[in-house]
Parts: C-alpha cells; sequence; structure tokens
C-alpha cells in the first residue's frame, strides 16, 4: 500500500514538474537583476518550457497551465493582465499544431521551430498592446527580447531535455 501511494506521488510530482520549471523560469526572468547593465532586456524564459514540453510530452503540460503560468508572467513583470498569457498559449498553440515537424527537428532546425513560437507569441502580446493602447507600441525592445530568449534556448533546451529525463521519467518509471 505505502509502495503505491508513493508511486503515485512520484506520478503527481513528475506531472507537475513542467509547470514548476516554468514557473521558476518566470522569477528568475523577472528578479531585478541585470547582466549587461539594463541594455539587453530579460529574456521570456518560460517560453523554452512552454515550447518543449508541447513538443515533447503535451500530456504534461496543458493549456489551463500555460493559462496560469502567463498570467503569473504578467503578474510579475507589470504588464497589462492577460497579455503574455495570451502569447504564451499562443506560443502554446504554434508548438502543438506543428508538433510532428518540431519534434524531429535538432540543432539550428529546433532553435528555429522554437524561434517561430517565440514570435507567435511576441506577436500576440504585441497586438493586445496596441489594442489596449489604442497606437502601436513600441516594437524595438519587444524584438530585443525576442532575440535574447531565442539565443539562450539552446542551453535552456539542454537543461529541459536534462529534466525530462533524470526528474520526470525517473519519477514517472519510463526507464
Amino acid at each position: 500500500m505505502a509502495e503505491l501511494i508513493g508511486r503515485s506521488l512520484a506520478r503527481i510530482l513528475a506531472s507537475l514538474t513542467p509547470a514548476i520549471i516554468a514557473i521558476l523560469f518566470v522569477l528568475i526572468s523577472n528578479l531585478p537583476l541585470s547582466v549587461m547593465g539594463g541594455l539587453v532586456p530579460a529574456p521570456l524564459l518560460a517560453l523554452a518550457p512552454i515550447y518543449f514540453w508541447a513538443v515533447l510530452r503535451p500530456d504534461l503540460l496543458r493549456p489551463f497551465m500555460v493559462l496560469m503560468i502567463g498570467l503569473f508572467e504578467d503578474l510579475l513583470s507589470g504588464g497589462s493582465p492577460g497579455l503574455w498569457a495570451a502569447g504564451f498559449l499562443a506560443a502554446y498553440g504554434v508548438a502543438d499544431r506543428q508538433r510532428d515537424v518540431f519534434i524531429g527537428l535538432s540543432g539550428v532546425g529546433a532553435t528555429l521551430g522554437f524561434a517561430a513560437a517565440v514570435f507567435a507569441a511576441a506577436g500576440t502580446a504585441y497586438v493586445l498592446a496596441s489594442l489596449v493602447q489604442w497606437s502601436p507600441a513600441p516594437m524595438a525592445m519587444l524584438l530585443l527580447e525576442c532575440a535574447v530568449t531565442i539565443v539562450l534556448f539552446p542551453v535552456l533546451a539542454f537543461a529541459l531535455n536534462w529534466a525530462n529525463r533524470n526528474l520526470i521519467g525517473v519519477l514517472r518509471g519510463d526507464d
């Protein structure tokens, strides 16, 4: 009985790991620290686990959790409520719709697939911000934020792949 409960708790923890990592990435990207003295905006780190698990293991990160992660990003970043939530859902939608194409990509191809999801998120956020302001939102910093996020993706993907193999796989018993 205790073994059954232990396995159930391990599966629950494994199922929550992608969302926990995404929330941790939201916290990290919204820390009031700057590596480049404020010249470069903080990346949207949470997009990496959203894209990664939408492609690799969509059963572990559902759209409702993506919505909650996006709302958390909105709360911490000071943006309009729902702005990044909608953007993250757009990125999830791109990854979900193109899963068959993206799953086979590696290296530069995988980064380009991620870039498509990043631009879907940024485009959605840009359109919504422009509608809220009733004028075109500034685009330069958003594009720079996208670039920084895309450049960091290979490192983030390596870490997420490690987490998938060594945390989620072990906890779920997917040896």
